[in-house]
């Protein structure tokens, strides 16, 4: 079979590397399966471009009518669409909307169109929710200017505009006013493919959380991985750090979303891989369906990475008539992909924002993604993910401290928390170097104290080393376990001290310095043997890695 696959295009603010991982692991996936494959994509500064990936490439404009000459040329057997973001499922609606695909007879694999079309189209989806029993927030649909001025005395404010057919929340952001709602709505509604938007209820401060679940053909739904923001919501998941697994869930919590997201791929029809974005109230159990990806997103890259399940390559397969009890996991050889993958370490993800190049760029971060890029941290504990994604960031600041907001007033400390930006970790944890109450800081940013107290747990060590005196061994070690870099315990350590403790300082560190062990990436939790696992560096004593030799 001839199979067309549809890339995502340049890689722009909004739309980063991670459609390229998914897509080349997709093209492999189909010549595994002796699938002929053409590539459509513009953008010549990938992987997936490289000679090889393909059969056929065609680096040209991602446009209806160049695709429809591709199609003309190639006469693919079928099309691939749901690896190449939002770029990928919008073509590949214009080429049916053209009647392209029926002129040539192109069946469309894996997720049916009109499946994208539900979960996309804002109207269908709020029905389906509906239809199925899980929660959608209030919300207006708008299609025109007209509808857009009728409900501007109409919506409590703040609301949230999100346009349909958009990646990214391109278009999309939140309205404070009817000024705000009427100039965020036009510009939404000229930015969507179908020129419409929705206007919700605003949940900001809830929890934002988010499945990756995987459905084939047999109906069999699987969990790969939950996620939890850093960021309550308001922050594009995209600019959010983001924890998995998620920490502050309850167990019945935990199932309760899991349970909604297994419920909703499958009423979609899903085939293949499945974003799911829920909100959750933290004063209570209640929750709220945000949206839905039905494609491979930037959240399934980290969600692969982060648990070693390839999702797009597993999404391939099932795409072209596999189920996920044929699939074998590549990762332990022994068990197959409808096995869910557990994790038994924590992964931090950090975005990466361009505001070291366009340094009058607006750092306000809303609904609209404005980040180009992430840093993924791998580790025992929260705390240590957490110092080992920022020395990751490449960025000025290697460790806690933030010249910035250590130089701020309180009053200015505090406005830098309540505002998220691209650095307010920064001054979150300035708030809790000053002693200021986890409390107080939850309700000024509404970042969940189980955080809080984790990150208030490295600045005791900080405060610590700053101030030792005598018995250095035994801190040092701490500092070192909890994820501290040895150049950061060495300045923390020796700031401001005689020539005498600095030296016995450097000699301790040297002394005390914990050699890293490796631990196992495996999709299992050791629960089986693991064939080709990755490895993570931590500072412990037990070393996971076999030696052969």
């Amino acid at each position: 079979m001839k199979v067309l696959v549809i890339g995502s295009g340049p890689i722009v603010i909004g739309q980063a590397a991670e459609f390229d991982y998914a897509g080349t692991q997709a093209c492999k996936s189909l010549r595994e399966e002796g699938h002929e494959v053409v590539l459509i994509n513009s953008n010549p500064a990938t992987i997936m471009t490289d000679p090889g990936v393909a059969d056929y490439l065609y680096i040209e404009p991602m446009t209806l009518d160049f695709c429809t000459r591709v199609i003309e040329r190639e006469r693919p057997d079928a099309l691939l669409p749901t690896l190449g973001g939002q770029t990928g499922l919008n073509l590949a609606t214009q080429l049916e909307d053209a009647g392209v695909l029926e002129k040539y007879n192109i069946k469309v694999l894996g997720t049916p169109l009109s499946a994208i079309k539900q979960a996309e189209d804002r109207e269908s989806f709020r029905s389906l929710m509906r239809e199925i029993k899980e929660p959608v927030p209030e919300s207006w649909i708008v299609g025109n200017e007209s509808e857009l001025e009728a409900i501007l005395n109409v919506v409590p404010y703040p609301c949230i505009i999100r346009p349909a057919y958009t990646l990214g929340g391109t278009g999309g952001g939140i309205a404070n006013t009817r000024e705000d709602l009427w100039e965020t709505g036009r510009k939404g509604l000229k930015l969507s493919m179908r020129s419409q938007i929705m206007v919700e209820r605003s949940l900001l401060g809830w929890k934002e959380v988010e499945y990756e679940v995987m459905r084939d053909s047999n109906g069999t739904v699987i969990t790969v991985c939950n996620m939890e923001n850093f960021d309550p919501m308001g922050v594009h998941t995209g600019d959010s750090i983001v924890v998995a697994p998620s920490q502050t869930l309850s167990d019945l919590e935990y199932h309760m979303l899991r349970t909604a997201s297994l419920k909703i791929i499958s009423a979609l029809g899903i085939e293949g891989g499945c974003n799911v974005q829920l909100a959750v109230n933290p004063e209570s159990f209640d929750y709220y369906i945000i949206e839905v990806n039905p494609r491979v997103s930037r959240s399934s890259a980290l969600a692969s990475k982060a648990t070693g399940y390839p999702i797009a390559r597993v999404a391939a397969k099932i795409a072209v008539g596999r189920t996920l009890d044929e699939i074998d996991n590549q990762v332990t050889g022994t068990t197959k992909a409808a096995f869910e993958p557990a994790l038994d370490y924590c992964v931090v993800k950090i975005p990466r924002f361009p505001f070291d190049k366009f340094a009058t760029g607006d750092r306000t971060l809303f609904t609209q993604m404005k980040a180009t890029g992430e840093v993924m941290a791998i580790d025992r504990t929260f705390e240590a993910a957490l110092m080992k994604a920022i020395r990751g960031l490449e960025v000025k600041q290697k460790d806690l401290r933030h010249e910035k907001f250590q130089a701020q007033d309180d009053v200015t400390l505090e406005a830098s928390i309540k505002q998220p930006t691209d650095d307010r970790i920064w001054a979150i944890i300035e708030g809790i170097r000053r002693g200021w109450e986890l409390s107080r800081i939850n309700k000024i940013c509404k970042v969940d104290k189980w955080f809080l107290k984790k990150i208030q747990n490295l600045i005791e060590i900080e405060i610590r080393l700053r101030e030792a005196n005598e018995d250095l061994s035994q801190l040092i070690e701490e500092a070192f376990l909890i994820g501290f870099p040895s150049p950061t315990i060495l300045d923390l350590l020796t700031a401001g001290r005689d020539e005498e403790f600095r030296k016995r300082a450097i000699a301790e560190v040297e002394k005390q310095k914990v050699q890293p062990v490796f631990k196992m990436v495996d999709t299992c939790a050791g629960e089986f043997e693991s064939k080709t696992p990755y490895y993570y560096g931590t500072f412990e004593v037990e070393d996971d890695v076999v030696r052969t030799v």
